[in-house]
């Protein structure tokens, strides 16, 4: 038999078994939650970094946002066998059974809940608990219903940076948490509305409502796009001015939000799906980008 017509051995069951437990805790959005809530712990600290409450966090954080994925994908199980996107995902094929799905995922919810009150403080698995509360409670049933979903949903997503600064100072009071709320808030909304441009007939086949109604134009999710990121650098470069960070951060934020809005516009102007492509992925690079420049302007 030629090397190309060689069939791929498929996984042992239980490194298979495994693996879908860990694709059901969706490991990039998971990482991207911990890095998030890093950035809040690392601000809310003001260079004193108690790294053994950091590692604490990270444990808890890591639980709740896995268990979160996990019991999302246990709750849309059905519609995502209509969307050819999620269609293979281990409970639509029926590689882990739902019982177990539910188990797991509340497991990991509530045990990450327990640990986060009782070895770093009760703010932060408070906010913990209402970012998993609003995603899997508000979110999630809401985007059958209206396009405001995803306004709801930026909620929950940016709430990981309140939880780090949070899990550092025991207080949300500082307006600098709010910032970082508000960079993330409004880097979400045009990063799922590219993405939902690009897979409408998916979601539309799930009954998902990911676009504005009766815009099959793209004009208003254009206008939704490019007001938040109209907002989206001057709320960024307030850290600079409020004293949080300095000019490393500024220019990084600065020419990194530009660069974002540029993408939006030329989507604005031309709705096609190269250009919700191409926005997509500066929507995927902007936010760690702007993480690496706070991180490079305290450490420097």
């Amino acid at each position: 038999m030629k090397l190309s017509e060689e069939k791929t051995l498929p996984k042992p069951l239980f490194t298979q078994t495994i693996a879908d437990y860990i694709e059901l805790t969706k490991p990039g959005i998971t990482i991207l939650v911990l890095a998030s809530m890093a950035i809040g712990f690392l601000l809310g600290s003001a260079g004193a970094v108690n790294f053994i409450l950091l590692l604490h966090a990270v444990i808890g954080t890591v639980m709740i946002a896995a268990g979160t994925a996990a019991h999302n994908q246990y709750i849309e199980r059905n519609l995502d066998k209509l969307m050819i996107r999620t269609s293979n995902r281990p409970l639509p094929t029926e590689r882990i059974p739902d019982t177990h799905a539910l188990v797991y995922s509340l497991t990991l919810i509530f045990g990450g809940l327990i640990y986060l009150i009782f070895t770093v403080n009760f703010v932060a698995g408070a906010i913990s608990a209402l970012t998993a509360f609003s995603y899997l409670a508000m979110y999630t049933p809401m985007k059958r219903v209206s396009f405001s979903n995803v306004w709801i949903g930026a909620v929950p997503g940016a709430l990981p940076p309140v939880g780090g600064w949070a899990a550092a100072t025991g207080s949300i009071t500082e307006p600098g948490v709010w910032v970082l709320f508000a960079i993330v808030f409004l880097w979400q909304v045009p990063h799922v509305v590219s993405i939902a441009w690009l897979c409408n007939e998916d979601y539309t086949r799930a009954g998902f409502k990911m676009l504005p109604k009766n815009d099959s134009s793209g004009i208003r999710a254009g206008w939704v796009n490019l007001i938040c990121l109209l907002l989206l650098i001057p709320v960024s470069a307030s850290l600079y001015f409020m004293g949080y960070n300095g000019m490393i951060y500024l220019a990084g934020a600065l020419l990194s939000g530009l660069g974002f809005f540029i993408y939006s516009l030329i989507f604005f102007l031309d709705r096609s799906n190269y250009n919700a492509k191409r926005l997509m992925f500066a929507s995927i690079f902007y936010l760690p980008v702007v993480w690496i420049f706070i991180l490079l302007d305290v450490v420097i």
